[in-house]
């Protein structure tokens, strides 16, 4: 048996999911270990039965077996002479890993974002993924219904912007998705449609408003700062932007999964080329993504 750590916000459990599911149907048992990073007081929440999802989870005692963890006297002796012997495997890089689909009782630590894990799998993990259990709180119904009109009636452009976590982690996530950045994925989706509608999805809400002011005034296009969602709604943003016709995304795997979702063969996606600060990241990106620089040009 082998037991994934599931961590993050909605984004990161979905790639940890799309694993799942391409592990189980290589023949593999798979439990979910989503206790661990959860039990934290800044821990994000679990957002999978949005999509009436339920999964198998490992017990506490099958976590201290695999990881060694047992806190018996003769365990501990044991593993002061001989160490531990845990079974705990983090991917090698980023990147695929593929050992990750050949291990075996395994306790699989890592973002696992590469489409490359679920490719040939792709038409389940899209049937897994349709949002059948979306709960809309009243009070901001009528206004999400009205963005999905708008979003479906007209050349929806989605356009992710991370801020909030990500400016505390500059060093890890800034310089990357910049004004110049953002100013060449508009002008490059200006020229594909011929009246795009600007809808930007950020968890700053505040700022986003006078964002799209200033873009709607020297583009002369219409921009909206899609508001309501919140940390343990944040589901919404994700069905709306992938109802959009076409992509702005951030180095983030909300809005990866956003894009994605969006199973148009017309669909266009721009994505930053560059993903991490820390990392090169290559599997990352899908085929049809253009990449475009931090200073504005597309490669």
């Amino acid at each position: 048996m082998n037991i994934i750590r599931m961590s993050g916000g909605i984004g990161n459990q979905m790639f940890q999911y799309a694993l799942y599911l391409k592990l189980v149907s290589l023949g593999k048992e798979v439990k979910f270990d989503d206790v661990t990073e959860y039990e934290l007081d800044n821990a994000r929440p679990i957002m999978l039965s949005v999509f009436d999802i339920e999964y198998p989870k490992a017990t506490r005692k099958e976590l201290v077996e695999m990881t060694d963890a047992a806190m018996d006297f003769a365990s501990r002796v044991r593993r002061k002479l001989l160490g531990r012997k845990s079974g705990e495997y983090h991917e090698a890089s980023v990147d695929y890993d593929e050992k990750v689909l050949e291990m075996e009782d395994a306790y699989l630590c890592g973002g696992f974002q590469s489409e490359r894990y679920f490719k040939d799998i792709e038409r389940q993990v899209r049937e897994t993924y349709q949002f059948r259990n979306v709960r809309i709180p009243e009070d901001i119904k009528g206004q999400i219904e009205e963005y999905e009109r708008r979003i479906k009636e007209g050349q929806s452009v989605g356009i992710h912007i991370r801020r909030g976590d990500y400016l505390d982690s500059a060093d890890v996530y800034g310089g990357i998705c910049t004004d110049a950045y953002y100013n060449k994925a508009i002008q490059y989706m200006m020229k594909k449609y011929d009246n795009p509608q600007f809808f930007v999805f950020t968890n700053d809400s505040f700022w986003a408003e006078k964002w799209c002011e200033v873009r709607e005034r020297e583009l002369g296009k219409p921009f909206t700062a899609v508001k309501g969602a919140n940390e343990e709604t944040g589901y919404i943003d994700l069905m709306l932007m992938s109802k959009c016709k076409a992509h702005i995304i951030a180095n983030s795997s909300f809005s990866w999964w956003g894009a994605w979702l969006n199973d148009s063969p017309e669909k266009r996606v721009v994505a930053p080329s560059k993903w991490l600060n820390t990392y090169e990241c290559h599997d990352i990106y899908t085929p049809d993504m253009i990449r475009i620089t931090s200073s504005g040009k597309i490669i």
